[in-house]
């Protein structure tokens, strides 16, 4: 048995991996590679503390179509409840599984320590830091939709929460990108982040900015927000709401970007960041991104195990 491959953060792929990856993603989703079982006789589990729709049934229908056995844990059925530490806890799952996909929506390094061996992946469907398989369906939807992601211009409105993170990792990657953060202020993508993601910028020729207001919008090709209250977070300030209220992508906001598609993560909160007539308009293309997380998904269980 080769070595695994851990999808950690959007920093662990090279450029190589990642255009791969959204290829890939890309691939399943038009359909071209129905059929296909690389998974045949492994054992996928999936672990997810917090709740979620998209992410966990992407990975488990990914999983079971792609040929492999499933075992599912919920947040209270391993023994770590009970004091075992994540290291032991992952030596363990390495003897037995093949891939483990954890959402704990806590610090990364627990990530780091399920993956300190090479006989399981490990992969990130969500920590407190970053989402890396949104991003991947994101860069996945913009292919789909535009042909290509080089030279896409992207306008993130909201929190710079761990979809935002992931986000500004993975799309400066792709010469000539474009990403306007605009975000709430006192909650914008850490600076560590964007630093990171400048770094790739500087290579490929992209660009990002991250101001704290919706003044003077560019011209772009993308208009994406998230849900408010992210998975296993709360904000300290308990008027935080009023310091929302301006980022809320309504039709006044996307009449401002002529041509624009809308984005979104999913779940949303209609009327809070973004208006039920967006969401539901004739520009959103945030449930044909929600189907792609599956067809990424079955991209990323591929690449671990190849």
């Amino acid at each position: 048995m080769s070595d695994r491959r851990h999808l950690i953060s959007i920093d662990d792929l090279s450029d190589e991996d990642l255009r791969w990856l959204v290829q890939r993603g890309a691939e399943y989703s038009a359909g071209d590679l129905e059929g296909a079982r690389p998974l045949r006789d492994l054992v996928v589990a999936v672990l997810f503390r917090r709740t979620s729709t998209r992410t966990r049934t992407a990975f488990s229908a990914g999983a079971l179509r792609l040929g492999a056995q499933l075992i599912t844990y919920g947040p209270g059925d391993l023994q770590e409840n009970t004091g075992e530490s994540v290291e032991d806890t992952g030596a363990v799952l390495a003897g037995m599984l093949d891939v483990l996909v954890a959402r704990t929506a806590g610090p990364e390094r627990e990530l780091r320590a399920y993956a300190a061996q090479q006989r399981m992946a490990v992969i990130n469907a969500m920590t407190a830091e970053e989402h890396p398989t949104q991003a991947l369906t994101d860069l996945t939807t913009l292919t789909r939709h535009f042909g290509r992601v080089d030279g896409l211009r992207v306008l993130y409105a909201g929190e710079g929460n761990n979809t935002a993170t992931a986000l500004t990792l993975a799309l400066p990657r792709f010469p000539g990108t474009e990403l306007h953060l605009r975000t709430p202020p006192g909650y914008g993508v850490p600076a560590s982040f964007v630093e990171r993601g400048e770094i790739s910028a500087k290579r490929s020729g992209a660009r990002i900015e991250q101001r704290h207001d919706l003044a003077d919008l560019p011209e772009v090709d993308v208009v994406y927000t998230t849900r408010w209250q992210t998975t296993g977070t709360s904000k300290p300030d308990p008027d935080w709401r009023t310091i929302f209220a301006p980022f809320q992508v309504d039709s006044a906001l996307l009449s401002a970007c002529p041509g624009a598609v809308f984005m979104h993560d999913l779940p949303a909160h209609r009327g809070e960041e973004v208006t039920a007539e967006v969401l539901d308009g004739p520009a959103s293309i945030a449930f044909t991104q929600a189907e792609n997380k599956y067809h990424s998904a079955r991209a990323v269980l591929e690449w671990c195990t190849a």
